[in-house]
């Protein structure tokens, strides 16, 4: 793999940068491999390169229907956090926030990861509550939450002057979550891939998993895709909404649901924002791209969906939320707009498990799982290599609903 470098720079500057080598291999497609990941987007990616440097597993495939980096990777609103609610959720959010914070050096790529801290606009007293309980619970695990007045909540978004006293909702305060930042999602999703497959993995793109196969004892063998038939003694499925589409091929039954979130973009303006701004009480979190866009989210369909476009109706309440506490924002125009399918598991946790099926492991239920790329990948692959989940995603197996052990929780951005 060439080193990025301001040397490596100049000297491709020569030839017009014309001579830089692919980012990513595209080899024939084998009939066998030791793993197969099933989706090249970031978890998919992250694992496969830690499977790699970790662990030393290289015979890897990654295997995605569409083209890599296309699906929830890129769609979403980069935001990276560790603001959870439970003791068995933050640890593992503080270690995908260390890893990103390191993560371009680890990938040699420019990322343009951007330390800019969430300000939580509290509108309710019970909403203040739980964010109170969430900070202290923080602060315990080594994820920081400062409580600020309105005087200072103001100060840091000049942008903010709605919610005033004879508003419906007026601003009570706020809380300042200082580790958040953004990255730029696609970067994360090339980056892994160039790491991957200088060290061997193999990434092949159109190439769809139709089913899942298993032997006559049951355990998995292999897939089925529209290039043939792949074997491996492991596969892990890591696409996202779409896992139930998957898994049910092969008899297996999950406690997921999948679900359209939706997010749109407005043209560029000069720099009014600085940080990620969240309003809890409405349902609404945005912030301002490099390039001046503001990137807006709200909240999830009301029920479920594989759409990957925008609801009107959810639109226009995430627009008319907005303009409460941005009036300003009304002269605005939009750019586009976009959905991804997440699939959520029934109590909000995400799921880092292996199955009743022998060799088939999962990563899903990943509510806003741009922030935990790094973690999902790192841990998932510690659990395929030594067959035994990482300390920090112990309590996000399948066991839990099994026992009833739920990790209920509300720690997501805009969760109804």
């Amino acid at each position: 793999m060439g080193k990025f470098s301001a040397f490596s720079l100049a000297w491709n500057a020569l030839s017009h940068h014309r001579n830089w080598k692919r980012y990513w291999q595209n080899p024939p497609l084998a009939k066998k491999y030791d793993v197969l990941v099933i989706g090249a987007g970031g978890h998919g990616l992250a694992t496969a390169h830690y499977l790699a440097k970790n662990h030393g597993i290289t015979n890897v495939a990654v295997l995605e229907k569409g083209w890599l980096g296309g699906g929830n990777i890129a769609r979403n609103t980069v935001t990276i956090r560790s603001n959870y609610l439970r003791d068995e959720s933050i640890p593992f959010f503080v270690k995908s926030v260390s890893l990103f914070e390191g993560l371009a050096k680890d990938l040699n790529f420019n990322l343009m990861y951007s330390k800019r801290s969430m300000i939580d606009v509290v509108q309710t007293y019970p909403k203040m509550r739980e964010i109170r309980r969430r900070m202290m619970n923080g602060y315990l695990h080594g994820s920081s939450y400062s409580p600020i007045d309105v005087d200072e909540l103001r100060r840091r978004i000049p942008a903010l002057t709605g919610g005033g006293s004879a508003s419906r909702l007026p601003i009570i305060g706020g809380m300042v979550h200082n580790e958040a930042a953004v990255c730029r999602h696609d970067g994360v999703a090339w980056g892994y891939a160039r790491s991957a497959s200088a060290r061997g993995v193999e990434i092949h793109q159109h190439t769809e998993v139709k089913s899942l196969l298993r032997d006559k004892n049951g355990n998995i063998k292999g897939v089925e895709t529209n290039r043939g038939t792949v074997l491996a003694n492991k596969v892990a499925v890591v696409v996202s909404g779409h896992t139930t589409t998957i898994t049910e091929t092969a008899g297996l039954r999950l406690p997921i649901k999948s679900f359209n979130l939706a997010a749109f973009v407005s043209e560029p303006v000069k720099p009014l924002i600085n940080v990620i701004v969240n309003c809890p009480d409405l349902g609404v979190y945005l912030n301002q791209s490099d390039k001046g866009e503001l990137v807006i989210g709200g909240a999830p369909d009301a029920g479920q969906s594989f759409r990957r476009d925008i609801k009107q109706t959810v639109f226009e309440d995430a627009v008319v939320t907005m303009l409460e506490l941005f009036p300003a924002f009304r002269r605005l125009k939009l750019l586009r707009q976009w959905g991804g399918v997440l699939d959520i598991a029934h109590d909000a946790t995400p799921i880092i498990s292996t199955t009743d099926i022998p060799g088939l492991f999962v990563s899903c239920g990943w509510w806003g799982g741009f922030k935990a790329v790094p973690a999902g990948g790192y841990t998932l692959a510690h659990l395929i290599a030594t067959g035994q989940p990482h300390d920090v995603a112990a309590p996000f197996t399948l066991d839990r609903f099994r026992n009833l052990d739920f990790i209920v929780e509300s720690g997501t951005t805009t969760a109804r």
